[in-house]
């Protein structure tokens, strides 16, 4: 079942069982979904669909920084849920561990050696762990690994 379907049999569910928060927040996802496909004129495969949820989950962390900072828990709160539902169709994350030991290997078959080489590291490492670690982790292990 493709990442689409299930969030159509999730909608449908949520529906059914009235829960209106994960309604209204697997709603948000599809519609950003449904506005690409129209704007590319076809429907989008699971790597886009991913592209998409991890896009979300970025803006709802970011927005949650600065709800924290400005004490509105209550905004805060709703966004933690969100971020927990979009979170329910991303692949299982990686662990810090996972990462450094695929970054240890890109390096290698690169064949980097300074932080000069950040980029080609970077662009042959994220299509390895797209879905599965935020970008900031990623980036951060490999500048530990360049320094």
């Amino acid at each position: 079942m493709s990442l689409s379907e299930r969030l159509n049999e999730d909608m449908i569910q949520a529906m059914k069982s009235k829960d209106k928060f994960k309604l209204s927040t697997i709603r948000m996802v599809r519609s950003t979904i449904k506005n690409l496909e129209i704007d590319l004129k076809r429907t989008l495969d699971d790597n886009e669909v991913l592209d998409i949820l991890s896009r979300e989950i970025k803006q709802r962390k970011d927005a949650l920084q600065e709800f924290k900072k400005a004490d509105r828990d209550d905004l805060a709160a709703n966004v933690e849920a969100e971020i927990e539902i979009i979170g329910q169709y991303l692949p299982a994350q990686l662990s810090e561990e996972e990462i450094k030991v695929i970054v240890q290997q890109t390096i290698q078959e690169t064949g980097a050696s300074s932080k000069a080489d950040m980029g080609k590291v970077m662009s042959a490492l994220m299509p390895k762990v797209k879905g599965r670690s935020d970008g900031k982790v990623v980036n951060q292990v490999v500048q530990q690994f360049l320094q």
